[in-house]
């Protein structure tokens, strides 16, 4: 089950390891809990009745079907989850029918009059749960034991209604005090994925955005309440950051359910610090929060990749003392898995033998597989073939039997996309051969995004791969000035970066063709390959795959590129390559190096100042250089270096989690300081100590890889072995 920044409680854990202590508690979760297992029963008509609660909000909203899609991350905030939605609405025959049943007058908040059923049975059933359910959150409420919570609503074996329990949940929390908001936000966490499905809890809150107008009658504070728990839910990471969004555009504009949503988006989420703030809004504990295990998981992961050592693995993990947040320990050991092949063999064997020895159980193993590939889409941006690497560890781990395939969810690959016909490639190549002669006339890239529009409005992967083959081909034929205005379109079209790849791909199959026209067809190939790295139009790992398809030494491809790659390993290498043809290729005249280096540092002074971080993140992106960001990281941490102002910190990690500050530039902008700490350390005397301690919290925070070293005399060393 999914636990956001707050941990149960004392009471909370006393319970859960009261009711699993005949077991082994490494076998079974907590809440993996069978619908045969005895627990309490709601009581009957005639039994005593929790007291209730003080009156609730009314909210008669009508349904409305929403579909959620993952968002990237969160940061942590920040791992991020596609949740395929179900309608849990009862069909008849896959039509809706007219519902006959009337409201609850005990209950303002009923919405039963939005759920159709097929006949009288399941209108009775639905009836039935919504009673249930209203027992089971005040029993909950009275006793505060998740388990019993979890077996109760597990009993009535309605799931297809659980959306419903997820609404009187909060909408009766959001009528008390924080205790109960605390344990409300604790529940839905707890339940989430394992008792309740990711489509039922989405289409709770829907419900509950949608029923803002009806709530804020009893309940004053809806809009804050309200646009709390969502942001808890976001941050939690049981609902995704697209919910938002999707729910806006679904909404009236006058609706009190967009206030809700905006002031859950800026008032909480977009806030510093947000997930510390929130955790903690309710009085959450303040002994353990989810940032603090997530941190905690993936130190003793690294720290297994580089001594090995097993045992200690799993004594770290069995003093983390959460079984039911196992599943992160899957999800992020498989991350790293295809993040660095390297360490692949050594954590499936951490897996392979935790689950032997029942320290993860089947249950968290499925749910953090499950995870994985709810996120597969995301990592796709960071980890090329990422779809391909989750099913290769999916088939090791089957294959050695310590998971069971058949319970994860399906891994489809895209649709294969049917070749162009030879006609129309044809056609779109003299189209394309014009649109790119009138931009080197006019440099103008609008008119340019507006004709491919028009020509490939489909967006056709084959036809991006083609426009930046000719584009590239004809600016290799001309002057130093095309070919700057060439790299500058190509960063400003925003093809995928698989596009672009197969772009590339295709010129340096044609190359010796190419050579009989253009002899430096090899040096300017490798310009233009080096330069779509450093402008981040590709990411290294596309240079890996280029080269994959070109073997042999003596291969034009290997050639290419071992140039761009020797290129981009030199000393300033990003401000080299992009002077390699001048410059200021674009419709605007381009800033100097030198005069961006001064405005990073007029914005630094600005912030130090007393400016706002906001504001400082805004004006690094007015730079419109991300390809140099590099630098911000560099001047940032040598003022932090120089002032001891910890304000600089957070200035960059606010920048890394908004994605403004990349990992490829967090990684430059370190080197870049290591390779001067000996001429820093005149006017800074402790500035290696400050970097090697800045490096170690830059892992932590996963700004670094934790292969990122540099040696004593301050030289960095990305991904290999410290000395």
């Amino acid at each position: 089950m999914e636990f956001g920044d707050s941990f149960v409680s004392n009471e909370h854990q006393g319970s859960t390891q009261s009711a699993s202590e005949n077991a082994d508690p490494f076998s079974v979760s907590p809440l993996q809990i069978s619908v045969n297992t005895k627990s309490p029963k709601s009581p009957g008509p005639n039994s005593p009745r929790p007291p209730t609660s003080p009156r609730s909000p009314k909210a008669h909203s009508k349904f409305g079907t929403n579909k959620g899609s993952p968002s990237k991350g969160s940061p942590l905030m920040y791992d991020r989850h596609s949740h395929s939605l179900i309608d849990g609405r009862p069909k008849n025959g896959g039509k809706d029918t007219e519902c006959n049943y009337s409201l609850d007058p005990s209950d303002p908040k009923d919405d039963s009059s939005e759920e159709c059923g097929t006949g009288r049975k399941l209108t009775v059933d639905f009836e039935e749960y919504k009673k249930k359910t209203t027992v089971i959150v005040e029993e909950y409420f009275a006793n505060d034991d998740i388990v019993s919570t979890a077996n109760e609503l597990s009993e009535i074996g309605m799931p297809g209604y659980n959306y419903y329990f997820v609404k009187k949940l909060v909408s009766m929390a959001m009528d008390r005090h924080d205790k109960e908001k605390e344990m409300a936000a604790v529940l839905l966490s707890a339940l989430y994925a394992d008792i309740i499905d990711p489509s039922q809890v989405y289409k709770g809150f829907s419900k509950l955005v949608e029923a803002s107008d009806d709530l804020i009658v009893d309940i004053p504070d809806t809009v804050d309440v309200l646009a709390l728990f969502i942001a808890r839910a976001v941050v939690d990471d049981i609902l995704p950051p697209a919910f938002l969004k999707k729910q806006m555009n679904s909404l009236p504009a006058e609706s009190k359910g967009v206030d809700v949503l905006k002031r859950a988006e800026k008032g909480y989420l977009a806030a510093p610090l947000h997930a510390e703030i929130i955790e903690r809004r309710w009085g959450g504990s303040k002994n353990k929060t989810v940032e603090d295990v997530k941190a905690n998981i993936n130190n003793l992961l690294v720290e297994y990749i580089l001594s090995g050592d097993k045992k200690e693995a799993f004594r770290c993990i069995k003093d983390l003392n959460v079984p039911f947040f196992h599943h992160e320990i899957i999800k992020r050991a498989v991350t790293m898995a295809m993040e660095r092949p390297q360490a692949e063999g050594r954590l499936l064997d951490l897996l392979k033998d935790a689950a032997e020895e029942g320290l993860l159980n089947t249950s968290q193993i499925t749910k953090g597989f499950n995870r994985m590939i709810d996120a597969v889409d995301d990592l796709s941006l960071d980890i090329p073939n990422a779809r391909g690497i989750l099913q290769s560890l999916i088939s090791k781990a089957s294959s050695e039997g310590w998971l069971s395939a058949s319970s994860l969810k399906s891994l489809s690959f895209a649709p294969v996309k049917q070749p162009l016909e030879d006609s129309a490639a044809t056609i779109f190549k003299k189209k394309a051969q014009c649109i790119i002669q009138e931009y080197f006339l006019s440099g103008d890239i609008s008119e340019v995004s507006r004709c491919l529009e028009s020509d490939n409005g489909n967006s056709s992967a084959e036809l991006n791969a083609i426009f930046v083959k000719r584009l590239i081909t004809l600016a290799m034929d001309r002057k130093n000035r095309e070919k700057e205005m060439a790299s500058v379109l190509l960063s400003s079209l925003c093809f995928p970066a698989d596009d672009v790849s197969n772009g590339f791909v295709m010129l340096i199959e044609s190359a010796d063709d190419t050579a009989l026209d253009i002899p430096e067809v090899v040096e300017d190939l490798a310009m233009f390959l080096a330069r779509a790295v450093v402008d981040e139009v590709l990411a290294p790992q596309h240079m890996e795959e280029i080269e994959s398809q070109f073997l042999g030494l003596e291969s034009i491809g290997s050639k290419v590129l071992r140039m761009a790659q020797s290129s981009l390993k030199a000393r300033l290498a990003g401000e080299r390559i992009l002077r390699c043809w001048g410059g200021g290729g674009s419709s605007r005249p381009g800033w100097a190096v030198e005069d961006v280096k001064d405005k990073i540092g007029k914005l630094l002074e600005e912030y130090e100042s007393g400016g706002d971080i906001r504001e400082a993140c805004r004006c690094i992106k007015e730079l419109g250089m991300p390809f140099f960001h590099h630098e911000v990281i560099k001047k940032a941490l040598v003022r932090m270096f120089e002032k001891k102002d910890e304000r600089i910190w957070r200035l960059l990690k606010e920048g890394f989690c908004s994605g403004l500050l990349t990992p490829y530039q967090m990684m430059k902008g370190f080197s870049r300081v290591a390779e001067s700490l000996d001429d820093l350390a005149l006017d800074v005397p402790d500035a290696k100590k400050q970097f090697a301690h800045c490096v170690e919290r830059a892992k932590v925070a996963g700004w670094l890889d934790s292969s990122f070293c540099f040696d004593k005399s301050g030289n960095a060393i990305a991904n290999g072995t410290c000395p």
